[in-house]
């Protein structure tokens, strides 16, 4: 009896080893990520902007508040020849203000104000006209750009995040390279390699949460070069739903200083948070707060990514003011 429990015993110590020997050799749950529109489509997105720098030199601090949201819009148009997806994109509305040390706050509202303050023409010009015909293929490379308005922050670069061409297990990672132009006060022009990290964490429910991590790849030891870089270092998490492929909504934070820039008694603080989400209909939560600030309380309304991020002059004439 007691040989007969022990084989059994032994038995089932085996079946448990080799059971999990399988399960250890079984390839890891892959997931393909791809973006999906259909011509005819309109996607909208509601996009936040918030920033705050503090600058000190020779003893004298300045702080510069800035808050843009917008509704993003890309109209899909019929594909090209190799299925890639073709989309007019475009700004409908756009909501901005300004507050520095010292002044009023500047307020600018697409809906409500007639004429801009100054600082602000081209945020206006921009609104409710088509800036760009882009070309995309499913993993977000920009196939081809038709612009249709000179606009800084959209005449170059990527305007989805790139995606890997093959499935991806959790835990994957894939790169963007970038190359930056940083003049400095000397005349000199330097290079600098930069790169966007992604990393696929997670999925859950077909949302995939994937992290976004800019990475500086040149040695950079001069404090003039780090306060123009700085705005570049971005880092967040994107929602990408695996079957409507598209991005839902994502998130970059900044919290960064450098000391030095500007002389020895110089430093600069910035602190920025960008926000984008989907509107579909559904009421779209009110702006995030930056690191350590509360949110702002006001209605929620639909608006995504801000075709100009350009930080207005201070006014000359007559604005509108709060």
């Amino acid at each position: 009896m007691t040989r007969m429990v022990a084989s059994f015993l032994l038995g089932a110590a085996l079946c448990l080893l080799i059971g999990s020997t399988r399960a250890a050799d079984a390839p890891p749950a892959t997931y393909l990520l791809k973006y999906k529109f259909q011509p005819g489509e309109t996607v909208r997105w509601k996009v936040m902007h918030r920033a705050r720098v503090n600058t000190t030199v020779s003893g004298t601090t300045q702080t510069a508040e800035t808050i843009s949201e917008s509704v993003k819009v890309w109209k899909m148009l019929p594909a090209d020849a190799k299925g890639n997806f073709r989309f007019e994109h475009s700004v409908e509305k756009v909501e901005m203000k300004q507050k520095l040390t010292g002044r009023e706050e500047i307020v600018y509202n697409s809906e409500t104000d007639s004429e801009p303050p100054l600082g602000f023409e081209d945020a206006a010009k921009s609104v409710g006209v088509p800036l760009a015909i882009i070309t995309i293929d499913p993993h977000g490379n920009v196939v081809h750009r038709e612009q249709k308005r000179a606009s800084a922050s959209d005449s170059q670069g990527q305007v989805v995040i790139p995606l890997p061409s093959e499935p991806a297990p959790i835990g994957h990672s894939w790169s963007y390279p970038h190359d930056m132009q940083v003049p400095l006060r000397s005349g000199v022009v330097k290079q600098i390699k930069t790169r966007q990290k992604f990393t696929l964490e997670e999925v859950s429910d077909d949302l995939a949460t994937i992290s976004v991590e800019t990475q500086v790849l040149t040695p950079v030891n001069d404090p003039e070069v780090e306060a123009q870089l700085i705005q570049r270092e971005m880092a967040g998490k994107v929602k990408f739903d695996l079957k409507t492929g598209r991005i839902v909504s994502q998130q970059m934070d900044l919290d960064k200083s450098v000391v030095g820039f500007s002389g020895e008694a110089s430093s600069l603080h910035y602190v920025m948070r960008f926000t984008e989400e989907t509107i579909s209909g559904a009421k779209v939560a009110g702006p995030a707060a930056m690191p350590g600030k509360p949110a702002t309380a006001r209605p929620a309304t639909p608006a995504p990514r801000s075709a100009n991020k350009t930080r207005p002059a201070a006014p000359s004439r007559p604005v509108r003011r709060r």
